[in-house]
């Protein structure tokens, strides 16, 4: 890796740190420049994520404070996350390389407009328990955490868009602030690129120079991306998660 490609490696990495923390899709950055430097797609799969998890925590610490009273939650979604994330590290080294190439730009596309139609659809759920007399959820019940194992198995596969996802599925079956979602989307994916990454460190091929570079740039992002995503209305940041989603869907359809 000459010096100017080892910048673009770091510069990446602050890019994806920072998009990570505000929405997720930080892999949209890092992974095509690491492809640009000669590594092969598995290599430079493992590679990102194995670098992009001190940016993941950094993402978390930043958000610690809208984590507040979501201890329980934490928990519970964070097992699920923890078995799904590991899951789709495995089928990452069983499957072959092109396998979730056709599901994941409909996935995606399904998430953003759940992101656009969310505030429509919480209250039409809220009118309907209403007329019923139930109560909601506190914590999204079996449709959320199967959900959260269905996008995690994806994030520990290959993760391009995974915080779309998770904003997606947990802004509608949660009754909470789109931040305090966000703050939790953080925690999530530590869980899930950790636990791939240590699983990558063991069992797969990896460049060091090039998750060394990732560290750092995404471990900076990650304070970047606390600083700028909490100041954003709700509304402003479904607008960055949908613009960062279309991304997400082109980019995978064009690869």
């Amino acid at each position: 890796m000459s010096i100017w490609e080892a910048l673009a490696v770091f510069a990446a990495g602050i890019g994806a740190g920072t998009i990570n923390t505000i929405v997720g899709s930080g892999t949209l950055f890092t992974f095509p420049v690491l492809l640009a430097t000669g590594l092969p797609p598995v290599t430079a799969n493992v590679s990102n994520t194995i670098g992009l998890v001190t940016g993941n925590i950094s993402g978390a610490i930043g958000y610690r404070r809208e984590l507040a009273g979501q201890r329980r939650r934490v928990i519970r979604f964070g097992i699920t996350a923890f078995i799904g994330g590991l899951t789709g590290a495995i089928l990452l080294l069983a499957l072959p390389s092109k396998a979730f190439d056709a599901i994941v730009p409909a996935l995606i596309g399904i998430a953003l407009v759940l992101v656009v139609l969310q505030p429509r659809l919480a209250r039409a759920l809220a009118r309907r328990r209403e007329r019923n007399g139930t109560d909601a959820h506190t914590d999204g019940g079996i449709a959320l955490l199967l959900g959260l194992l269905i996008s995690s198995a994806y994030g520990g596969y290959f993760g391009a868009a995974q915080g779309v996802l998770y904003l997606s599925l947990m802004g509608l079956l949660l009754s909470d602030e789109l931040q305090r979602i966000n703050a939790l989307k953080n925690v999530l994916a530590v869980v899930v690129n950790g636990v791939a990454a240590v699983f990558f460190i063991f069992v797969a091929h990896f460049d060091w120079l090039a998750v060394l570079l990732i560290a750092t740039g995404s471990t900076l992002g990650g304070q970047i991306g606390a600083k700028v995503g909490r100041r954003l209305p709700p509304t402003a940041l479904r607008g960055v998660i949908v613009v960062v989603g279309i991304v997400a869907i082109a980019q995978l359809l064009l690869r």
